[in-house]
């Protein structure tokens, strides 16, 4: 299986169907992570035994007749600007680098989770998701796909190579100014950047545009 070329409804559709498990998809994406991250550093967090975990609970839930949601089984990816539980959230920057992990999930990752996606890790961002090019002092540089030398843009670079590579099929970003548009473009990908408030943008650590 490839996630360059399946599209999310139809990988959704056949785990709620039990074509495909969870499990099956989370070990694909696993195992694309490990053949390619090392190159494209689009990935700086993994917890394998975690997504694991999650993707075994929603078989078992798929197999008791529970509707997972439509997202059933999808790997996600989420930019490191977002709060996912387990994780640290560091923005790229070396202030947050030894922030504790996060013991909530941003609105965002919490309704895709409630939606049955497997929380896989979290993707490089320029410091703060400032800027159009994906580098910062924590975790370096991200690489574009297709020519590893050129950048994959900003500041969701991480989550646009991460899709673009086929080491997930869906990941979440942010953009203020292009910062999903742009990595969108550089990347050959599709992006989705919702009218503002479509995700609440209230409560103490309000999401990024």
């Amino acid at each position: 299986m490839d996630f360059r070329h399946e599209h999310v409804a139809d990988l959704a559709d056949r785990v709620t169907r039990r074509e495909v498990s969870a499990r099956e998809l989370t070990e694909v994406a696993l195992a694309r992570i490990e053949a390619t991250n090392g190159q494209l550093n689009a990935f700086v967090a993994v917890d394998a035994e975690a997504a694991r975990a999650q993707a075994d609970e929603i078989d078992q839930r798929v197999a008791a007749g529970d509707d997972v949601g439509p997202l059933a089984g999808i790997p996600l990816g989420v930019k490191d600007t977002e709060d996912a539980i387990g994780f640290r959230t560091t923005s790229g920057s070396a202030l947050f680098a030894d922030r504790p992990p996060a013991t909530a999930d941003s609105v965002l990752v919490d309704r895709l989770r409630q939606a049955g996606c497997v929380i896989i890790g979290k993707t490089n961002t320029p410091e703060f998701a400032w800027k159009a090019d994906t580098d910062n002092e924590v975790f370096g540089r991200t690489a574009n796909p297709w020519s590893l030398e050129r950048s994959a843009g900003g500041s969701s670079g991480g989550s646009s190579a991460a899709v673009a590579a086929g080491m997930v099929p869906l990941a979440t970003g942010s953009d203020g100014g292009g910062s999903l548009r742009i990595p969108g473009s550089l990347c050959g990908l599709t992006t989705m950047k919702p009218s503002l408030g479509r995700v609440p943008a209230g409560g103490p650590t309000p999401p990024g545009w």
